[in-house]
């Protein structure tokens, strides 16, 4: 398959510590790709990085055949063809939840309100919170504050889904719904890039693993080669305390 989100060769660094080493990683059109290794392995920084939030020392990433890594494009226009969800859920306290979604569709894409909202409502409704769309932040339980976010993402129809570790921050009782969400997404056709610590999630719903160590990919594959069969001993050794 032809990659839409191409990352060759990346570097970065934050001061002496090299977080990124030379990583390559690419995401087909329709294809959900999940990024596993352990906390500090870089697989937020590279999120990060993919997603123009943080300058890149060394390498290329390719969107559509584009290199949007050249310091010459307008990083926040390439912005606005992403979608990211971080761990924190990140809505404004002092806005609604329709006002949360509907902001960057209406600011950065320039929709009309009215259209804006319209959509927003639909994809509420579709994740169960449309009776919340008038209430804050502060009136949702974690679950429906992320799912809030990840609606946010959506409703710009990004070319790429950026979602890191988004349910780490939740209670056990409400991973599933969030979980079931994105499991919807896929299978709508989204494209999807994904840190994750949820190792059964990523063996059904990822079409290919990408495991970081150090900075680097030590393994990739489908789903089920890199779970059922891993080259790497490494691999091994971190899908062991995850699938004993």
């Amino acid at each position: 398959m032809t990659a839409l989100l191409r990352a060759t060769g990346l570097w970065k660094a934050f001061g002496e510590r090299e977080v990124l080493r030379g990583v390559d990683v690419e995401v087909a059109k329709h294809e959900v790709v999940a990024l596993i290794g352990a906390s500090g392995s870089g697989k937020s920084t590279l999120l990060r990085c993919l997603g123009l939030l943080e300058t890149i020392d060394d390498g290329q990433i390719l969107l559509a055949d584009q290199d949007i890594s050249d310091p010459r494009v307008d990083a926040n226009r390439l912005r606005a063809r992403f979608g990211a969800v971080f761990q924190s859920y990140n809505l404004f306290p002092h806005l609604s939840v329709l006002e949360n979604v509907t902001l960057a569709s209406r600011i950065v894409h320039k929709v009309p309100r009215r259209e804006a909202e319209q959509r927003a409502l639909e994809l509420l409704d579709r994740v169960g919170l449309a009776d919340l769309a008038k209430s804050h932040p502060d009136r949702l339980s974690g679950g429906q504050q992320q799912r809030a976010a990840i609606v946010r993402a959506i409703a710009t129809q990004p070319e790429v889904l950026l979602l890191d570790e988004i349910t780490s921050a939740l209670d056990p009782e409400l991973v599933g719904e969030v979980l079931e969400l994105v499991s919807q997404l896929a299978a709508d056709g989204a494209t999807i890039l994904m840190a994750t610590h949820e190792m059964a999630f990523a063996r059904e719903v990822a079409h290919r693993i990408v495991f970081l160590d150090d900075g680097e990919v030590r393994e990739e594959g489908p789903a089920s080669q890199v779970f059922g069969a891993p080259r790497e001993a490494r691999t091994r050794d971190f899908l062991a305390r995850f699938l004993a």
